[in-house]
């Protein structure tokens, strides 16, 4: 047996999971290795010989894998037997829609070595509107580029046997060593990032930068605001206080441009954030980052999944709440979704710089360490919430260059939900606000004092009473936000045109609006996920606790001790009931009997 292989050319396939090597080794060979549509079908070599016009070929079909740095025993197959079979031809069979995602894997089993690339699934890539050059492609990476689909059976195999013989390493392309060189220089970007020492400080950094450059003075987020701010609630709100008549005046001047323009003018902002969101995720540093905090949010019994949708509710609490779909852990899923709303989505930023404007002439560290303080009020609640987790296992992103197109598109995207909501429901809240607050029941315009709107809502001043505001102004801003969190700015700017109290209230108003629940669109998303009696309870919890943090807050600032330590007793205590929940049993009437 072993005389008669001798002299007999081998050939590899390898390449990603579900890529198709199985169903190209069964044309090539006619054997019948077991394939299907998902990753681990093949889990070992499988050889068979193969003949054409007296030529004889093993092939090998090997278990996918997507890095030399192996994660399962299969990966590590896979990788051993490329590495120790030197002079075999290797056939790289990838899918023309995971094209860019393969090939740094394939220029690095590829190196010094005879190769060619297959590529698979061409009728479906070409369905969904892709097209691909193989010629093009060929002369890019410098080796030769075949299509297993559209051929026949023995043309396939005729064009594999061909290049077997060839001999010697294909000739590169002009493009091919650059390509190489980029993809050697991935494979190097990748194990930094997956660097703890180095990634982590990195992406710290990065997060740091974004907000500097969105919140710090004279710099592009606060030009921008500035431009904006001053075209609606200068320029546009004087123009309109020369309308003659006093009611289309007030609407105008006050109702639209003062509330919509105050909003308005945080989306350049607020459009920084999300682009970084979205770099950061095209990028592949999102799925890195999921890796590398696996370990720390393993200890909060959450996964490394959880980063991307805690990174994601800085845009948007909703849409962070739907990726916890990924969640295989349902019970995982439900604790992620009670510590979303902790964190400050993009909605809470033109609060936040109201607050700190009325204050500080740079609102940047004030804005910075709100959002921290958001960030540790999500992680204390998943330690709170925290169980068992299960192990973590994900397939990392490729690393890439985001494309301008994709940024510009995504951005465009955001603002058109911006300027729905705008024109949708926060208009409709505003013109109800100044049309409730304008006049009285008669429809006599008047005073805020003698309009519909304090009458309604001054049973509320006593809800912020506790922490030096008692005004029903400030409680119908706050639980305007319950509609959608950018009403809390834009009613404090129509009733007051910033925020008229102390530093301490105003440091406790932003824990509660930390703290509160989430918006309307949110509490729908969450009840998709749990149901709606579920999301409607969490929503009146966390709002009454926001209440009750924030009086704690305002008391320790302002030396109220024995009120804030009434209010923290309780809260101290619930860990160890919860600690205790976990030895509570039923107790049985009889001891269960044991019979044989």
């Amino acid at each position: 047996m072993r005389a008669d292989t001798e002299g007999i050319g081998e050939v590899l396939l390898c390449g990603n999971p579900n890529a198709g090597k199985s169903t190209l080794f069964n044309a090539l060979t006619g054997g019948h290795a077991r394939v299907g549509n998902w990753h681990g079908v093949t889990v070992g070599a499988l050889s068979r010989e193969a003949r054409l016009h007296g030529k004889r070929l093993r092939f090998t079909d090997l278990p996918g894998i997507y890095s030399l740095r192996a994660m399962s025993m299969e990966e590590a197959l896979a990788a051993e037997y490329v590495s120790s079979h030197k002079s075999a031809f290797l056939l790289f069979v990838c899918e023309c829609a995971q094209l860019e995602r393969a090939l740094p894997l394939f220029v690095a089993l590829g190196k010094g070595r005879r190769c060619a690339l297959v590529l698979t699934k061409r009728r479906q890539f070409v369905r969904a509107g892709g097209r691909i050059d193989g010629s093009a492609l060929s002369l890019a990476v410098g080796v030769p580029v075949l299509f297993s689909e559209g051929k026949k059976r023995r043309t396939l195999k005729e064009e594999v046997f061909r290049l077997s013989e060839g001999g010697g390493e294909p000739k590169e392309g002009p493009l091919g060593g650059a390509y190489r060189a980029a993809g050697e220089a991935l494979s190097l970007a990748d194990r930094l990032l997956t660097n703890g020492l180095v990634a982590l400080p990195l992406f710290l950094g990065v997060l740091l930068f974004v907000f500097w450059l969105t919140f710090a003075p004279g710099l592009a987020g606060d030009l921008l605001k500035r431009l904006v701010t001053d075209l609606f609630c200068g320029k546009l709100a004087s123009l309109a206080r020369r309308i003659p008549s006093p009611v289309l005046r007030g609407l105008v001047a006050d109702g639209l441009l003062g509330g919509l323009g105050t909003v308005l003018g945080f989306l350049p902002q607020i459009l920084l954030l999300y682009a970084a969101l979205y770099l950061l995720e095209e990028s592949g540093l999102f799925s890195r980052l999921a890796l590398l905090t696996d370990g720390f949010f393993s200890k909060l019994g959450l996964s490394g999944r959880a980063a991307f949708s805690l990174l994601m509710g800085y845009g948007c609490t909703a849409a962070a709440i739907l990726t916890t779909r990924g969640l295989e852990d349902r019970r995982m899923q439900r604790r992620l979704i009670l510590c979303l709303p902790y964190i400050p989505c993009s909605a809470k930023l033109p609060v936040f710089l109201t607050l700190s404007a009325s204050f500080f002439a740079d609102p940047f560290p004030a804005a910075v360490l709100l959002y921290a303080l958001g960030t540790g009020m999500s992680l204390v609640m998943a330690l709170f919430l925290k169980e068992e987790a299960r192990p973590f296992v994900m397939e990392l992103a490729p690393l890439q260059i985001p494309r301008p197109l994709g940024l510009a598109k995504a951005l465009s995207f955001q603002l058109k939900q911006f300027i729905i909501k705008l024109g949708t429901v926060i208009l409709a809240f505003f013109l109800a606000s100044w049309l409730l607050s304008s006049f009285d029941w008669r429809f006599r315009m008047c005073g805020v004092e003698e309009s519909m709107l304090a009458s309604l809502c001054g049973g509320l001043k006593f809800l912020f009473a506790p922490i030096g505001m008692k005004d029903w102004r400030i409680a119908y801003a706050a639980l305007s936000g319950l509609i959608a969190k950018e009403n809390v700015a834009g009613a404090l700017q129509l009733f007051f045109g910033g925020f008229p109290y102390s530093a301490q209230s105003a440091f406790a108003f932003a824990v509660f609006l930390l703290a509160c629940s989430p918006c309307i669109s949110a509490i729908a998303a969450s009840a998709r996920e749990l149901g709606l009696w579920q999301a409607v309870l969490n929503a009146l919890f966390q709002t009454a606790g926001a209440l009750l943090l924030s009086y704690l807050t305002y008391f320790l600032l302002t030396g109220g001790w024995g009120y804030a330590l009434l209010l923290g007793l309780p809260a101290a205590l619930l860990p160890l009931l919860k600690r205790h929940e976990k030895f509570h049993r039923k107790r049985r009437s009889l001891p269960q009997k044991l019979h044989r």
